[in-house]
């Protein structure tokens, strides 16, 4: 897990809540109501707005050298997210 300096609760959100939603707020597939949060989160917290930025902007290069995603049954994609969460997870 992430270790956040200096956790701060703005917008409605922790630090670390936001980063959990980091990756679909990136992808735009927030909720209006969750993606209002982030939002008002990072207009307030440099901290996530400097990672929020070089996540996306990673994410966003990735997507480019790698193009799109191939089709992946369901189970299998879900399973191959699990793992990789843990491996982040893990350090």
């Amino acid at each position: 897990m992430l270790e956040i300096p200096d956790p701060r609760l703005e917008g409605g959100l922790w630090c670390q809540q936001v980063l959990e939603h980091l990756d679909a707020y990136v992808a735009e597939e927030l909720d209006p109501a969750t993606r209002t949060a982030v939002d008002a989160h990072l207009r307030a917290c440099d901290q996530c707005t400097r990672f929020g930025g070089s996540y996306a902007g990673l994410v966003t290069r990735l997507r480019s050298a790698l193009g799109e995603a191939p089709d992946v049954a369901p189970d299998r994609a879900r399973r191959l997210d699990d793992r990789l969460r843990a491996l982040v997870s893990e350090g």
